[in-house]
């Protein structure tokens, strides 16, 4: 982490989970363009390696569940997984919608002011190469950003993989990092030091008030996913909690 990041200082405190939670494919151009006519302006996503290493917004490791076809996503280069259908599964409507290429979708995101919590999602065993990976590209596309401190437009990398953080920090140390866990374990405070990050991200159903300030007394940002309920969303940020993803944008507006 550079030092000069000064912390939590993204202004969006609710953001689209996978782009249009419940209401569009999720981490898909559909669900992106949902959530933005809806008002929002801050995404959280997902991103994982092809087999030639080029970065795509997926969730799961393997195909079926949203995106037709069989195997895993390693088994298949950039190009092909874009020509899938990741959008049928959840309705005719969206037939045809392809899997989005991890630097088009956050080019896209960049240019409408979209500001992006980046979730390195790796296959089993390719932790560090797509943290390295996700970091060098965020870095060389928020360069400009970072070198004049602009740190509300830069994205935060998150993930639940210690290693794909590791990775990233070594690649791009100047890129802020978040630790990803369900719940708080005894030794969170070290974990999250270790991998240098500035915020921790939790499930909210294992966050109690005395845990969300614990980890703001540490100095840390904290993130919660994914609240669906708005007075669960009130009582959070009632605890201090700094932000948090929804796939009830239908019900929980941007903030």
């Amino acid at each position: 982490m550079s030092p000069a990041f000064p912390g939590w200082v993204y202004p969006q405190r609710v953001l689209a989970h996978r782009g249009g939670g419940t209401l569009a494919p999720e981490n898909t151009m559909a669900g992106l363009l949902e959530g933005m006519r809806r008002g929002f302006r801050a995404i959280e996503y997902d991103i994982m390696l092809a087999r030639d290493g080029v970065a795509v917004v997926m969730h799961d490791p393997y195909l079926g569940r949203t995106v037709a076809g069989a195997g895993n996503v390693f088994d298949y280069d950039g190009l092909e997984l874009a020509a899938m259908d990741a959008g049928s599964w959840f309705g005719r409507a969206f037939d045809g919608e392809p899997v989005p290429l991890f630097v088009e979708y956050a080019g896209f995101c960049k240019a409408h002011g979209v500001w992006m919590n980046m979730e390195i999602k790796p296959a089993p065993g390719y932790d560090i190469e797509t943290g390295g990976t996700v970091a060098r590209i965020a870095a060389a596309m928020f360069a400009d950003e970072i070198a004049a401190g602009r740190w509300a437009e830069v994205p935060l990398l998150s993930s639940f993989s210690e290693l794909a953080l590791e990775s990233a920090r070594e690649v791009a140390p100047e890129v802020p990092r978040a630790l990803l866990m369900s719940e708080l374990p005894p030794d969170w405070e070290r974990r999250v030091r270790a991998v240098e990050a500035v915020a921790v991200h939790v499930n909210h159903r294992h966050l109690t008030r005395e845990l969300a300030e614990a980890v703001k007394a540490a100095g840390f940002a904290l993130f919660c996913y994914t609240v669906n309920e708005p007075a669960r969303a009130r009582a959070l940020l009632g605890w201090g909690v700094d932000a948090f993803c929804t796939d009830r944008i239908d019900l929980i507006g941007p903030g």
